[in-house]
């Protein structure tokens, strides 16, 4: 990837996030999410949020993938992100207590 469409790409993710920022409602962000992302790709980001939700619960790994059909690289990624300092997964799961 050449410098430019690393930018481009950068820019191109931070108008999503705004866009998502400045929604209004719920069923404005998964009509957006809907039209962006196939089904497959949904069923992915789905399965990559309950499987955080799993680790912050204490769910093992591997009970995960196997309750989820998913690759224990994936899950490991986000034990890894929820597991840092000033988590953003952390923080929102913490509110959400």
């Amino acid at each position: 990837m050449t410098e430019t469409q690393d930018k481009l790409f950068s820019d191109s993710f931070d108008e999503i996030c705004s866009i998502l920022a400045s929604c209004e409602s719920k069923k404005s962000v998964r009509d957006f999410l809907e039209c962006l992302c196939t089904s497959p790709e949904r069923l992915d980001f789905s399965k990559r949020w309950l499987s955080v939700k799993e680790l912050y619960n204490g769910t093992p790994q591997r009970k995960i993938a196997q309750k989820f059909n998913m690759s224990l690289c994936k899950i490991t990624r986000g034990s890894k992100e929820l597991n840092k300092d000033r988590s953003a997964f952390k923080k929102i799961l913490d509110s959400k207590k």
